[in-house]
């Protein structure tokens, strides 16, 4: 089983001894959906499926953030920030700009990455060394300002 899975029950109790529908809520879907992309599919409960349920819901919640913001709806954009830094205790740290920066340019390196043709390599690669440790969108930026 999964480390994380593991925390996330744990962390859903106790939210439930306190009465946080919010943090019940959040966990409780993501839950359902790690078991749904493995157990139900027939396939084992791991952390890096886990994480990426978890990714893919801050994800998603920092998009309806800005479109509730930009709707003047602030107060479903704090309910959903509020799910949002739930889900950011489970997920590794975001490494820097210059963190990224440094793995893509030794990807290059090693790949022998000569122009943006090999854009679709070269972000495999460095998505795969990242592991969630990074946006996708900043590693495709500083991917195609890498390559000539």
């Amino acid at each position: 089983m999964s480390e994380i899975y593991d925390r996330l029950m744990a962390d859903m109790k106790a939210a439930m001894k306190e009465h946080d529908t919010v943090a019940v809520n959040a966990i409780r879907g993501v839950i359902a959906k790690a078991k749904d992309l493995t157990v139900n599919a027939g396939k084992d409960m791991t952390d890096e499926a886990v994480l990426a349920v978890l990714a893919k819901g801050a994800k998603q919640r920092e998009e309806s953030i800005a479109q509730f913001t930009a709707a003047g709806r602030a107060e479903l954009a704090a309910a959903e920030q509020k799910e949002l830094d739930l889900l950011k205790k489970y997920l590794p740290a975001q490494l820097g700009e210059a963190e990224v920066a440094a793995v893509v340019k030794a990807v290059i390196a090693e790949t022998g990455a000569a122009s943006k043709k090999d854009m679709g390599r070269v972000m495999k690669e460095t998505m795969a060394r990242l592991k969630g440790q990074a946006d996708g969108k900043l590693v495709s930026r500083l991917v195609g300002a890498a390559l000539p």
